[in-house]
């Protein structure tokens, strides 16, 4: 015979394991609409990479690499001819790695006292302005700081330069070293600031010597997704930088860029093959800057 107590935990014993037969189940299902969903995403992506690297790869050459853009002219009888397009895309690399190296040594410094001042001072009426800036900023669409600089450096300079297209780039950089500075500041341990004042250090001293080192992980990692953020960007070159069609190494002059290149090869049917050259090498550049980036950010978290 069962007891009383026995018979009530029989009873209640069902309607528990149906409970979790059925959480069980709606888990599941979840778990598989996710996985589906997934999987309609990477599929538009891969399907992208995939065109890309077929299409490009054949491209790729030493004199792809080292040759400035061919003239139009000079495609057209290539094509005639039934050879392929001469040139290549050096003077796009040479000056996007030019305007984006004079961004990132004016973003970089800026950026971090920027965020090292927002992660001291939150409550300070100049932080809370800074950060809300930095939103605004952050959310401005590339093609409007293309204007703005277009109408500060430009107009003054008269004329495009590589200047002008640093500019742009430093403006698009800046929100994001800011705020990556500013996180992996936040979440820093509070006993390493502690020690170092207790040390006798002040404040501006242990920031340097303290804080920012232990968070050069984070912060350097930072930078990377900022410069793959506007490395591809051509709205706001086209106001500032303009293009060219030599290798230029000159700041005050109108420069190439690999986006730029990407926007000509599109509108001259001649150089529409190049097309593909040039997207695969950005893609490239891009992929590695972000594998970079996630790699330093895992072992900075380790």
């Amino acid at each position: 015979m069962f007891k009383t107590s026995e018979l009530q935990n029989l009873r209640t014993s069902k309607p528990q394991t149906m409970n979790t037969k059925t959480r069980l189940a709606k888990d599941k299902a979840v778990l598989c609409i996710v996985c589906i969903l997934a999987a309609l995403t990477a599929v538009p992506l891969f399907a992208i990479l995939g065109e890309v690297l077929l299409r490009g790869y054949d491209q790729l050459s030493w004199t792809f690499f080292t040759e400035p853009t061919p003239t139009a002219y000079k495609a057209m009888k290539a094509i005639e001819a039934g050879e392929p397009i001469p040139g290549g895309i050096a003077n796009g690399i040479v000056g996007t790695l030019l305007m984006l190296g004079m961004a990132v040594i004016v973003a970089v410094p800026v950026g971090i006292l920027c965020g090292a001042f927002l992660a001291e001072h939150p409550k300070h009426r100049f932080a809370q302005m800074v950060s809300y800036l930095t939103d605004l900023l952050q959310g401005t669409p590339s093609v409007i700081i293309g204007i703005v600089i277009y109408i500060w450096v430009v107009v003054p300079m008269k004329g495009y330069s590589a200047i002008a297209g640093s500019v742009a780039l430093f403006v698009m950089m800046l929100p994001l070293i800011i705020r990556s500075t500013e996180e992996t500041l936040k979440i820093l341990p509070a006993s390493l600031k502690e020690a170092g004042l207790a040390l006798g250090g002040s404040k501006a001293r242990v920031m340097l010597r303290v804080q920012l080192p232990a968070a050069f992980g984070g912060i350097f990692t930072g930078v990377l997704l900022a410069s793959s953020r506007v490395i591809g960007e051509t709205a706001p070159l086209l106001f500032t930088a303009l293009g060219c069609s030599l290798i230029r190494f000159s700041i005050d002059k109108p420069i190439s860029a690999v986006p730029l290149l990407i926007w000509e090869f599109f509108n001259d049917p001649n150089l529409q093959d190049l097309i593909w050259g040039a997207s695969l090498f950005l893609l490239l550049f891009v992929l590695t800057l972000n594998l970079t980036a996630k790699y330093l950010a895992k072992k900075w978290n380790q």
